[in-house]
């Protein structure tokens, strides 16, 4: 059973919000992790990312954020501020989560007003996520005007070159995907080259590729709608999930 509780950061304190009261306003920040048994990945970079943008005045907000999180269960909260100034604390049970991912390439305008953040555009990535669905996608690929791999929706993508890893150029303006820094960093520790490349859809042909995110860790993308034929190298998958997996820490 999904459990969701909302809570909203008054006078130092963190206290119950009814669901009826977040209509009035919309999320300019956002930030979501996944807890299983009281242990988190890289909650350092999730917290700067999510400060960088609401501001240093949020930081007792993140801290008792933090505290209100079990130590038993597997739990996936979202910390956000709102357009009013308002700070909110969703403590959600982990919705289900998958291995596979299936891709479709968005081929109408990008919905992000602010590429950069997570937060402002998360309803109209949804849309295009959802509208996706109808052609049995999973997940909806951004592209540049002139077709480049951007981001997924909900997700950042990877893809391997041989012992190669890769990701699409830092000057595409994109989240800063905290699962995908931390994969990246593990290839580096792990003394893999990693390379950035601007690729098409089809350049993606015969490449393992993967969609990471904080809920579900890494995926692996088993087809392209109308897109690429993607390969998969057995047991990597599994290998890296483990190693990201022992990138958890305690609260």
């Amino acid at each position: 059973m999904s459990v969701q509780s909302i809570f909203r950061w008054r006078d130092g304190a963190l206290e119950p919000l009814d669901y009826c009261d977040m209509t009035d306003t919309s999320v300019m920040v956002a930030d979501s992790w996944r807890v299983v048994e009281g242990k988190t990945r890289a909650i350092g970079l999730h917290r700067d990312r999510f400060l960088t943008t609401a501001g240093a005045d949020a930081e007792a907000f993140w801290d008792a954020s933090i505290n209100a999180i079990p130590e038993a269960g597997d739990w996936f909260p979202r910390v956000e501020k709102h357009s009013t100034g308002r700070l909110v604390f969703r403590l959600r049970s982990t919705p289900e989560t998958s291995r596979s991912a299936v891709l479709a390439t968005w081929t109408g305008d990008d919905p992000r007003t602010q590429p950069a953040v997570k937060g402002p555009d998360l309803e109209s990535l949804l849309r295009i996520r959802t509208s996706v669905q109808s052609v049995g996608a999973t997940e909806a690929v951004i592209t540049t005007p002139d077709g480049y791999v951007v981001d997924g929706a909900y997700s950042a993508l990877l893809w391997w070159r041989g012992e190669i890893l890769c990701s699409p150029p830092r000057e595409f303006e994109r989240v800063d995907s905290v699962t995908s820094r931390s994969v990246l960093a593990l290839a580096t520790a792990l003394g893999l080259d990693t390379h950035e490349e601007a690729v098409t859809p089809a350049e993606l042909d015969g490449t393992e590729l993967w969609v990471l995110s904080a809920l579900h860790g890494i995926r692996i993308a088993t087809a392209w709608v109308d897109g690429p034929e993607l390969a998969e190298k057995p047991g990597r998958l599994g290998a890296w999930q483990a190693r990201l997996d022992a990138l958890r820490r305690a609260l």
